[in-house]
């Protein structure tokens, strides 16, 4: 079972260069959380030190993949293990310091505030009033921007964010959801998992951070995988204008 309340959960594919310095910051930050890396089988070794550091600290686990089987699916495996482990939070970032794991700490006491009612998913969120994105080609705003308004308005979502993976999860909330029904299984993940949690009548709060594009490894998305994103993403509009009929 868990030895504290919040799980920060990583996907990696070839992390090597990052994973060993994030952790290392996770961990400063949340010494009180525990991590899981969920590792698609990585070359490079990442999984390979993922074992060696969890069997030198009891708070880190590794999940091991036989391949790369995409980043949707990797998500799923980190939420279903939060579920059976009994974790209260689920906090979720990516491998390539594009998410400051300094937000950490603000990110999941965002969940349940003395000041304002509790909210089932916390997005750190490049988008609202003090967010920002740095080291982005005008292209890559253009087109982030484009998505997020393409899946608020077919979705249905309030969010300004819907495709950030900076993110706090109740895990009570996670356990309601039926992950056998979940089509995405790349990027467009991030904007079904929210759209299937607001069904369930779901609370968002978004709180601004300072996204950071990778200064090292190789981006994992590609125009195939982006149209993929593109084409769930629709289906779950049509999805969503008959289940409001």
């Amino acid at each position: 079972m868990s030895h504290g309340k919040t799980l920060v959960t990583v996907a990696t594919y070839n992390e090597i260069e990052n994973l060993p310095r994030l952790v290392g910051e996770i961990l400063e930050n949340l010494p009180e959380a525990d991590l899981l890396v969920v590792d698609d089988n990585s070359p490079d070794g990442t999984g390979q030190w993922c074992d060696e550091q969890a069997a030198r600290d009891e708070r880190i686990h590794c999940i091991h993949r036989p391949g790369k089987l995409g980043l949707g699916t990797a998500t799923i495996a980190a939420m279903r293990y939060a579920i059976a482990q009994g974790y209260a939070y689920m906090a979720n970032l990516d491998a390539d310091f594009s998410h400051p794991p300094n937000r950490l700490p603000d990110l999941v006491a965002s969940m349940d505030p003395s000041d304002r009612p509790p909210v089932d998913v916390m997005i750190g969120s490049r988008y609202v009033p003090g967010g920002s994105i740095q080291g982005w080609p005008l292209r890559r705003h253009f087109m982030s921007r484009a998505v997020n308004l393409y899946a608020r308005w077919l979705l249905g979502l309030s969010a300004s964010d819907c495709s950030g993976a900076f993110r706090c999860y109740r895990v009570s909330t996670l356990a309601r959801l039926d992950f056998d029904a979940i089509r995405s299984r790349g990027y467009s993940f991030q904007e079904e998992i929210l759209w299937r949690l607001k069904r369930l009548g779901a609370r968002f709060g978004e709180m601004p951070i300072v996204f950071v594009d990778r200064r090292k490894g190789s981006s994992k998305i590609d125009p195939k995988e982006a149209a993929a994103a593109l084409w769930i993403i629709f289906r779950l509009g049509i999805d969503n204008l008959v289940h409001r009929r």
